[in-house]
């Protein structure tokens, strides 16, 4: 088991290796190749392009995983289920009108 752990840790480690500096370079690119040609700023360096994506993720998404992971979206969507079978006929009626072509209640079932 322990041998497995270290394995799968590796493999992390190896994935964030690669992966990380191909996120910078490639967000550098983009920059470099976008931004200076059409607001006329200056072009960067892949260290800044790696701090500019720590700054996004920061303050836009956070570490969590962002929306629809983790342990809350099953939770969220288990209570959902379970109101939608307690509402009576016209209520589920009014829930079809007020989504329109996007809803998705018992449709589902079917």
């Amino acid at each position: 088991m322990r041998k497995f752990r270290i394995l799968k840790a590796l493999k992390i480690i190896a994935m964030v290796l690669i992966f990380v500096p191909l996120l910078g370079l490639l967000t550098m690119s983009l920059w470099n190749c976008l931004v200076p040609a059409i607001f006329g700023f200056k072009a960067i360096t892949w260290i800044q392009a790696l701090g500019l994506m720590l700054l996004g993720r920061l303050l836009f998404g956070g570490f969590k995983g962002g929306p629809g992971h983790g342990p809350g979206r099953h939770a969220w969507k288990a209570r959902m289920q379970a109101r939608w079978g307690n509402m009576s006929e016209e209520e589920k009626a009014k829930w079809q009108a007020r989504c329109g072509k996007y809803f998705k209640g018992d449709e589902e079932k079917k």
